[in-house]
């Protein structure tokens, strides 16, 4: 029973320094996250799309996604607001298997996160150097976030974490919309007594600083779906779902209401190709009752280049996950052209 110091970790103002936001990224991002914000406090009428791999494993498979989406997003723009997931931790409910680029650069390698805050450092920059798009990433890590604090337009507290104080008081600091997820109970109260800390200040140690945050407004809540006590998943996104959430968020104070839809894990069944008939509902929903069309900004959807997933291996197949299955990028395409078209 033992601790071994490893590598004694760079200071996030010295990888900053070391892999800098050049200044015409600085203004895309101040552009975008402008725009995400006046969404999610219903200034602009945009739906947001949160779509990409479940893991964000290869960087190359990776920046070639976002150019796809890219591409996608001068169709769409108008009506959609596309961020691409970059999710560079992958939590693991044993604590086995792969943990995500941070951890392992080389999915076939041993860990390794001194090579992986660079990795993912330089990976965030180089998908918003070539697209043009900011990303969202999962806060599983508080402490961690400030490697990326600065390129990040989005970010999410998984099932496992939205009850852990340091993740509810980290989110309190921050200046991008952060979305809660219910946890795996499906418990709606937890989720928004997360929302609740996270819009509130609070005074607190972060990285070894005794810090204040202001509270952030733009907190929120995303739908996963939920397991009963026999492991068998119960999904939260259809209309009486959404007709409950709606109302508990009536009983409380809090400021711009708004909730993500997750299409997979617990509401899928894992059972990716399920995502696009996820959606489709949640469009459904949203149009047949006014509440919910204010209440419901948007959906996340695990899509990659290759649809499915495959063990980690010498001869992986390029753009395909290699956590949980995936969309293709064909089914992608046609689902968000569909989504546009519903909004």
């Amino acid at each position: 029973m033992s601790m071994k110091v490893n590598h004694q970790l760079p200071l996030p103002a010295d990888l900053k320094a070391e892999f800098p936001l050049f200044p015409s990224l600085v203004s895309i991002k101040a552009k975008r996250d402008a725009e995400i914000a006046q969404i999610f406090t219903g200034q602009l009428d945009k739906f947001v799309v949160l779509v990409g791999p479940c893991s964000a494993d290869n960087e190359d498979a990776v920046c070639e996604y976002v150019n796809r989406l890219s591409a996608l997003n001068e169709q769409v723009s108008d009506r959609l607001m596309l961020i691409p997931r970059i999710y560079t931790n992958k939590p693991r409910t044993t604590g086995e298997g792969y943990k995500g680029m941070l951890h392992q650069p080389d999915p076939d390698k041993a860990p390794d996160l001194l090579a992986g805050i660079i990795a993912i450092r330089k990976m965030h920059i180089r998908a918003m150097m070539e697209s043009g798009l900011t990303a969202a990433d999962e806060m599983l890590y508080p402490e961690n976030r400030s490697y990326l604090d600065d390129l990040l337009s989005y970010e999410a507290v998984g099932a496992r974490s939205v009850e852990n104080q340091q993740h509810r008081l980290t989110a309190s600091g921050m200046d991008i919309p952060v979305g809660m997820k219910n946890p795996t109970s499906g418990d709606f109260s937890v989720m928004l007594n997360s929302v609740i800390a996270a819009q509130h200040p609070h005074h607190f140690i972060y990285r070894g600083c005794d810090v204040t945050t202001s509270g952030n407004p733009l907190a929120h809540v995303i739908l996963r779906g939920g397991v009963d006590k026999y492991g068998t998943s119960s999904p939260n996104y259809h209309y009486e779902d959404l007709i409950r959430l709606l109302e508990m968020y009536q009983k409380l104070e809090l400021k711009n209401p708004a909730a993500i839809i997750d299409a997979n894990h617990a509401n899928s069944n894992k059972q990716f190709r399920e995502q696009s008939r996820i959606v489709r509902e949640v469009l459904h929903s949203r149009r047949h009752h006014d509440g919910l069309r204010s209440l419901i900004k948007g959906v996340m959807i695990e899509s990659y280049l290759v649809e499915g997933n495959q063990p980690i291996s010498s001869r992986m197949v390029f753009g395909k996950s290699i956590t949980d299955p995936c969309l293709g990028w064909n089914d992608t395409q046609e689902l968000i052209l569909r989504i546009a078209d519903e909004c």
